[in-house]
C-alpha cells in the first residue's frame, strides 16, 4: 500500500500507476479510490498517469478524530501533490471529492494545477432565495440537524437501484468496493462541514479549464446547479448526463470517461 504522511500526522493510502499527465481521482463521502476503477482504466489505456487518492477517513487511509473539515482535505491533496512532486495535475473529484478540489483552489489557487473535471457536485448545497440549486429540503432552518442520520433519502431523481454499474465495478475489482461508515463521529462532522460551505466565489476566480458533469436525473439536487456554477466562469464548461443519477461514474461510466477525455484533449 502506498502512503505518504502528512503534516499533522495522518497517513493517506494512494494508489499511482502509467506515465504521462497525471490525474488525481477523489472520491465522494465514504467512497474509497476502488471506485474510480472503471475510469482509472479508460484513463490509464488513453495514456495518462493515474493517481487514486483516499481522504482522511476513507478507503485505506487513517481516519483521526481530528481535521474532518474540507479545509484540511484541500490541503491534504495539496500535501500529497507535493510529496509525489506533481506538476501540471489533472484534478477529477466526485460528489465531496470536488469540493475538495474547490478547498484546494480556495487555499492554494491553481498552483499545480492543469485543469479540474467536477462530477455531480453543487458548490452551495442550502438553498435559500437567491439559490436554488441545493440539496432538496436542505434550507437555513434545518442545516443544523438534516445530516443527523446520515444522507437522507430524497425520493427523486433517478430510481432504482443502478445495479449495472455496481455489478460491472465488482466484476472489474474482482470484489465489491469496502464503503465506510458514514455514521461514526469523524464522518458525520466531515459532511455537516460539507454541508455548511459555498464554493461559488472560488468557481468563479478559478483559473484554469474546469468542466461540470452533471446527471440531469441526480438524487440529490437538480443538475442546473452544473450550468449555475460553471455560468460565473468563462474557462468552465458543463456536461448534462441523460439517464444519469448521483453517481455517474457508474450509471454512465462510458459517458463520463468520453466527456473527462474529450475535456483533456
Amino acid at each position: 500500500m502506498a502512503t505518504i504522511m502528512t503534516s499533522d500526522r495522518v497517513r493517506l493510502h494512494y494508489a499511482d500507476e502509467g506515465a504521462g499527465t497525471p490525474v488525481v481521482l477523489i472520491a465522494g463521502f465514504c467512497a474509497p479510490l476502488e471506485s474510480w476503477e472503471l475510469q482509472r482504466s479508460a484513463l490509464s489505456e488513453a495514456g495518462y498517469r493515474v493517481i487514486g487518492f483516499d481522504r482522511r477517513s476513507h478507503g485505506g487511509s487513517e481516519s483521526p478524530s481530528y481535521g474532518q473539515r474540507l479545509s484540511r482535505h484541500g490541503k491534504d491533496l495539496r500535501e500529497l501533490i507535493e510529496q509525489l512532486d506533481l506538476d501540471g495535475v489533472v484534478l477529477v473529484g466526485g460528489s465531496m471529492g470536488a469540493s475538495t478540489i474547490w478547498a484546494y483552489a480556495d487555499l492554494f489557487g491553481s498552483d499545480r494545477i492543469r485543469r479540474v473535471v467536477t462530477i455531480d457536485q453543487t458548490p452551495k448545497l442550502v438553498n435559500d432565495a437567491g439559490w436554488e440549486h441545493g440539496f432538496y429540503g436542505l434550507n437555513r432552518d434545518n442545516v443544523g440537524t438534516f445530516f443527523a442520520n446520515g444522507v437522507p433519502q430524497t425520493g427523486r431523481g433517478l430510481a432504482g437501484d443502478r445495479l449495472g454499474g455496481i455489478t460491472r465495478l465488482i466484476k472489474a475489482l474482482g470484489k465489491p468496493p469496502v464503503m465506510a461508515d458514514g455514521s461514526t463521529p469523524e464522518r458525520r462532522a466531515l459532511l455537516q462541514n460539507h454541508a455548511e460551505q459555498d464554493w461559488r466565489d472560488v468557481i468563479a476566480r478559478l483559473d484554469v479549464p474546469s468542466l461540470f458533469i452533471a446527471g440531469r436525473q441526480s438524487q440529490l439536487w437538480p443538475y442546473e446547479h452544473a450550468e449555475a456554477a460553471a455560468a460565473s466562469n468563462p474557462l468552465a464548461q458543463v456536461v448534462v448526463l441523460d439517464d444519469c443519477g448521483h453517481a455517474a461514474n457508474l450509471d454512465q461510466p462510458e459517458l463520463t470517461n468520453a466527456a473527462i477525455l474529450e475535456f483533456l484533449k
